[in-house]
């Protein structure tokens, strides 16, 4: 009965999610800064994303565990979409060297798996900022289920205009995300924007090693939504032209191209619950989709790194 009522919360058309003292608002303002095509891509690719919350709900629900006894650590085993899981987050949490008075701002923070692993584990406070309603609305419901509400909230926004006041937040962080974003410039200038000085900026991204074909760009585009993948030194180079520092560079692609061998596995092992809930065609695919991006890994033509970028203080 409680994933009915989950599911019948999740249908309703109310987009807008309170945010403390900061300033909320909803992508139906923000989304001329990127296209309606673009718009719509990454919302359709995250609508029917075969990881969502009640794939979440259900997966906690087998292991015999209601509502009233979820908490961040039972729910962390199953919310972490993105290469490597709480490991990886945890990797990020030391480059930061995230603290308690931290004000974090999680961009394009989806189900909220790493903004509430944050909040749990630093006691900082979580923003999460993310485009399509459907991930917002997700997020926020098992954020309150986990007893997470005061600390994590999420707001249903574009990136590429922050529905927020200059210097708001002390860390912004992103992980796999930004190669959905065009315009790398506006929105590095974003970041920077709403931090305060002195504040960091880390996240992980998709990167191209210079080799990718307009065919196979055109081919992630359509099957994951990605809208401009980057080049390692292309994202130097805009950082430093919106006047942050480059700290460190880590480069993740063998550890990531295993990584994604493995995501697309699970994704299959999902077959018969994607199926149910969005059909044959869209698994089907999917898996096409996912297994071009998983090969231009194997061929070296994609890359990964966690990018630690400051502002001057």
């Amino acid at each position: 009965m409680w994933r009915q009522q989950f599911s019948e919360r999740l249908a309703r058309p109310n987009r807008t999610v309170r945010g403390s003292s900061l300033l909320v608002a909803t992508a139906a303002c923000y989304k001329g800064r990127m296209s309606d095509a673009r718009v719509n891509a990454v919302e359709r690719f995250y609508d029917f994303h075969p990881i969502n919350a009640r794939q979440i709900l259900d997966a906690v629900a087998a292991r015999g565990i209601g509502p009233d006894a979820i908490t961040e650590d039972v729910l962390q085993q199953h919310d972490q979409d993105h290469y490597g899981g709480t490991a990886a987050t945890d990797r990020l949490i030391a480059e930061a060297a995230v603290r308690a008075d931290d004000l974090v701002l999680d961009v394009c923070s989806g189900m909220g798996g790493p903004a509430r692993y944050l909040a749990w584990k630093t006691g900082c406070d979580v923003t999460g900022l993310d485009l399509t309603a459907s991930r917002v609305e997700g997020a926020t419901e098992l954020t309150r289920v986990a007893g997470l509400s005061g600390s994590v909230r999420f707001v249903h926004g574009d990136a590429l205009a922050m529905p927020f006041g200059d210097a708001s937040f002390t860390l912004a962080m992103a992980q796999e995300s930004f190669a959905h974003i065009p315009d790398k410039p506006r929105l590095l200038a974003e970041c920077a924007r709403v931090l305060r000085p002195a504040g960091r900026l880390v996240y992980s991204d998709i990167l191209h090693r210079g080799n990718l074909s307009d065919r196979d760009a055109q081919r992630l585009f359509d099957g994951m939504a990605f809208s401009d993948i980057a080049t390692q030194d292309g994202y130097a180079q805009q950082l430093r032209s919106c006047g942050m520092e480059v700290v460190r560079l880590v480069d993740l692609t063998e550890e990531w191209t295993r990584i994604l061998v493995e995501r697309h596995a699970m994704y299959r092992s999902l077959e018969s619950q994607t199926v149910a809930r969005l059909g044959r065609e869209h698994f089907e695919r999917y898996d096409r989709a996912y297994a071009h991006f998983v090969g231009l890994y194997q061929g070296g033509v994609l890359a990964g790194a966690l990018i630690h970028a400051a502002r001057p203080g």
